[in-house]
């Protein structure tokens, strides 16, 4: 039997979700529901709940606030929220009552309600929930004449991909080391069908990964680069994307060290990681027509006798050499081998590297959008839509030759950062740019605000899995040009 179902009666029904636009509130549904007449006190404000009783008894009935059409895109945090603000009385079987609403709301519900199912005490040692909805599979029945089943379980898919890659940025370095990465990533594809090739440290000693190796020589866990390769059953010509992620499993800074003030937060340095392997297993999961290669360069950046220095002069896979100024800098040195990789070894028609790089980006954009870089117009536009839509918001910012000056060493041919307090996040995209080969459609994502921040459902800062359904939503438009 299928966890999500359409059903055609309430009969059986004890916890049914009715939500409503901003003044679009059916108050007469509301009444034939309830048995209540006059208008209760909803106005269908977002995240707006109003709890009432439902004609047969023992029923429920959630009135849930969908707001006006600026909150479209986070349709589904209404949907999360409820379930955070009302889980504990919930039964295993829940109703979503969408016969007045379109097919967009059935994704944006049961993706919100799926999502409610991560919880983030993975370590504590009394963190079972007594709750059959928070420890079981969401069991959801949807009242709906317009149910697509096809929508229902691509949502369901997206969420759990989505909570899983949360899980994995959230979990802390003493157990997410770079192998730790390569074993998740080949369990992954082992269970929804991309292949995977992992390259240890003595593979990247013969293969030339110099900056890779380096950034990690201070570590007792050896760095791994990660390979992953999803290709569409059958034979044609499909579109080809290559995916590059950041995945710092730690960074203290090398010694260039961070201060202590959040440092704790650095286990969420391999965010751009993340979004990558999420993203090819939510395309295996749902078997769209692209070819995608994943690419993922891991390592941690600790403290050491070994470790790199300031002032060091290293080699890189492209055969250029890097003038280390600041060993903070290091995320855009093993994404230099990672991306140099990924288009000399695939030749790719377009290339997108993520990365949780610079806290400029921070600085410029807060958490509320990725910094994006590129000189590819119908990328550039094709992301920004997609980001708006879903709210994984993207903002672009330049990528002019006036900063290259910024890169340039007296003894190598680039240095890995300027050294001025301006501009931090372009110089960082102006280096990776260095490493593309002159790629026509390449785009970097300054993923270092969205991919971990302040949440309403933690209090610290958590893991939000950015990344994984942008770039799905992305693979979904060179399936249709």
């Amino acid at each position: 039997m299928k966890v999500i179902q359409q059903v055609n009666d309430l009969s059986s029904a004890r916890h049914i979700i009715l939500p409503f636009y901003q003044n679009e509130v059916d108050y007469q549904l509301i009444s034939e529901l309830t048995g209540i007449q006059g208008q209760p006190d909803f106005q269908g404000k977002f995240k707006q709940i109003n709890t009432l009783p439902h004609v047969q008894g023992e029923s429920i009935l959630y009135l849930v606030g969908l707001g006006t059409s600026k909150d479209a895109s986070l349709a589904h945090d209404a949907f999360r929220w409820i379930s955070h603000k009302r889980n504990h009385a919930w039964k295993e079987t829940i109703t979503l009552y969408l016969d007045h609403l379109n097919h967009h709301l059935l994704f944006e519900a049961i993706y919100g309600l799926v999502l409610s199912k991560y919880q983030i005490g993975q370590h504590k040692t009394n963190g079972k929930h007594n709750n059959d909805f928070l420890n079981n599979e969401v069991q959801c029945k949807v009242y709906s004449k317009s149910f697509n089943q096809a929508v229902a379980d691509e949502a369901r898919a997206t969420a759990k991909t989505v909570n899983a890659i949360k899980k994995l940025v959230d979990t802390p370095s003493n157990i997410k080391t770079p192998s730790y990465l390569a074993e998740w990533a080949e369990d992954s594809g082992s269970r929804f069908g991309f292949k995977t090739k992992i390259l240890d440290k003595e593979a990247l000693q013969k293969g030339g990964f110099e900056a890779l190796l380096a950034v990690g020589q201070g570590s007792r866990f050896e760095p791994r680069l990660i390979q992953m390769e999803y290709r569409p059953s059958g034979t044609g010509d499909y579109p080809q994307l290559a995916l590059v992620g950041k995945g710092i499993t730690f960074d203290t800074g090398g010694l260039s060290i961070k201060p202590s003030n959040n440092m704790h937060y650095m286990k969420s340095d391999m965010g751009g990681a993340a979004a990558v392997m999420g993203a090819l297993e939510l395309i295996s999961r749902l078997n769209l027509p692209v070819h995608v290669i994943g690419i993922v360069a891991s390592a941690e950046n600790a403290v050491d006798a070994n470790s790199l220095k300031p002032g060091d002069v290293i080699g890189s896979y492209s055969g250029k050499t890097i003038e280390v100024i600041d060993t903070d800098a290091e995320g855009r040195l093993v994404l230099a081998d990672a991306i140099n990789y990924a288009v000399k070894e695939f030749n790719p028609e377009k290339v997108i590297d993520l990365a949780t790089l610079t806290g400029s980006s921070v600085a410029t954009l807060g958490h509320t959008a990725a910094s994006m870089f590129s000189n590819h117009e119908t990328m550039r536009s094709e992301m920004s839509a997609i980001g708006d839509r879903i709210h994984e918001r993207v903002w672009p910012l330049p990528l002019y030759d006036d900063f290259k000056s910024d890169l340039h060493s007296d003894i190598a041919d680039v240095s890995n950062y300027s050294g001025k307090p301006i501009a931090g996040a372009i110089t960082a995209a102006k280096f990776l740019e260095v490493f593309t080969d002159d790629h026509p459609a390449w785009m970097h994502l300054d993923i270092a605000g969205t991919a971990f921040s302040d949440s309403a459902y933690a209090k610290m800062q958590s893991a939000t899995g950015y990344g994984v359904r942008l770039l799905t939503e992305y693979v979904k438009t060179l399936i249709q040009s």
